[in-house]
């Protein structure tokens, strides 16, 4: 991806268009199109630490789904150059050190680039909520960026459609473990994006087979999701 990302500023500055920040994409609703034919980004944030209202983006790894396939060139994987942060408390967990942190790409060119290859299409990240906060501070504060996408919660989405599974826990690895999915590298934001991706294929595949046919669909399934899990808190 580092070199995909040079390769489109070259095309920027050869264009002289430069990092256009005024004409980005604007984000898609989930009305009526075809859940199968339909492209979905799928996220995995690294950050500073899980305070979604002072820690910092760090990485970013998302994969494109499309047709009941995951395509390895339609990736996105960076790390990003931001080396005043402190990331002592996490090194540990996500392997991203300070000389990392130095050599990766810049934030704004980094973020233009994410949002224009996302293509406003909707997002879907397990324990979304938490990636979308942070995501959308982080283009709020580094490029005033304020619209919001469509996010959608794989950790809803399996339980949604498989209610009678038991992956003996609610993380991300035991439903890949249920599944028999191979995870290469835990918390590597690229990583845990293509094993969620893996996932939300299995999801999306039994969904439509009970006849959830459209992103609107989808959406609808996930709120009766939703309220059915606070009806089982009560």
């Amino acid at each position: 991806m580092f070199s995909t990302l040079k390769q489109w500023i070259q095309a920027k500055r050869n264009t002289g268009s430069g990092i256009d920040t005024d004409n980005l994409p604007t984000p898609k609703t989930a009305g009526e199109q075809d859940l199968f034919n339909a492209r979905l980004i799928v996220l995995d944030l690294e950050t500073t630490g899980l305070n979604t209202s002072k820690d910092e983006v760090i990485a970013i790894g998302a994969v494109a789904i499309e047709k009941g396939a995951i395509y390895l060139n339609d990736q996105f994987d960076l790390i990003l150059r931001r080396p005043d942060l402190d990331i002592r408390e996490t090194v540990l967990i996500h392997g991203i050190g300070p000389e990392a942190l130095t050599q990766g790409q810049e934030t704004k060119e980094a973020l233009v680039h994410l949002l224009e290859w996302m293509n406003g299409d909707p997002i879907l990240a397990y324990h979304a909520e938490f990636d979308k906060r942070f995501l959308e501070r982080t283009l709020k504060a580094q490029l005033g960026y304020s619209l919001s996408h469509v996010w959608m919660d794989v950790a809803e989405l399996l339980p949604a459609v498989f209610p009678k599974a038991d992956p003996k826990g609610r993380g991300l690895d035991h439903w890949s473990d249920l599944f028999g999915l191979e995870v290469s590298e835990r918390h590597h934001a690229a990583a845990d994006a293509m094993v969620t991706a893996e996932l939300t294929l299995v999801a999306l595949n039994a969904a439509r087979k009970s006849n959830v046919k459209t992103l609107k669909d989808l959406s609808q399934k996930l709120r009766y999701q939703r309220r059915l899990q606070k009806m089982k808190r009560f």
